[in-house]
């Protein structure tokens, strides 16, 4: 028994497992590097979900998370868990998943547009510069997150956070560039430029 106990302890195979976990923890820094660029993320809405069971009931959570990298790109994700900060994790991965690219332009968006989504309906206006973000809870989080620094917008018809933030990203997907559509209607893409935009007699 006591040589049994040398060997785990400092005997040769001791020494093997110990080599074993060195070069891990040496290599936990270096994955953390690897990992994508940053992202902003935003929890929008967390909400308490109950399950009727045999036995009772079973309480879990969900929450509306929403991913972006200011730069037109956007995502968002729902997860649910039976604790909140692994709702928060899943909910945030599937938005990572669920991000894609929006025509904007410049810092605001290029026309108005109205999207709906279930009972929830979203309105979106470009505004000029210095305007800020005119919107409230599930809206400013997702063209925030884009990148969208001068809109105005109207909320309309159910208050349901998902479905606001489900409209708005259906909105920014309906956004077309002032050069598509003035190659499509045969004109200059001075001509569907806003007035603010003008001035320099070009798109940029």
């Amino acid at each position: 028994m006591p040589d049994q106990r040398n060997n785990r302890s400092g005997g040769p195979g001791g020494q093997g497992r110990g080599q074993g976990r060195g070069p891990r923890r040496d290599d936990r820094p270096r994955e953390q590097e690897q990992e994508g660029p940053s992202f902003d993320e935003r929890v929008v809405d967390i909400g308490r979900t109950a399950k009727v069971v045999k036995g009772g009931r079973h309480f879990g959570f969900r929450a509306v998370v929403v991913v972006g990298d200011n730069k037109g790109t956007v995502g968002v994700g729902v997860g649910k868990a039976r604790e909140v900060p692994d709702a928060v994790r899943k909910g945030t991965e599937k938005a990572r998943k669920a991000m894609r690219t929006y025509s904007l332009s410049d810092n605001t968006i290029p026309h108005p547009v109205t999207a709906k989504f279930g009972a929830s309906q979203v309105m979106l206006k470009p505004a000029t510069p210095g305007t800020g973000v005119i919107a409230g809870g599930g809206v400013r989080a997702v063209l925030e997150c884009a990148g969208v620094h001068d809109v105005l917008t109207k909320s309309l018809g159910s208050s349901n956070k998902l479905n606001v933030v489900r409209a708005t990203i259906l909105a920014l997907s309906q956004m077309q560039s002032a050069e598509r559509e003035a190659y499509k209607r045969g004109k200059e893409a001075a001509d569907l430029l806003p007035p603010w935009r003008k001035t320099n007699g070009n798109a940029n």
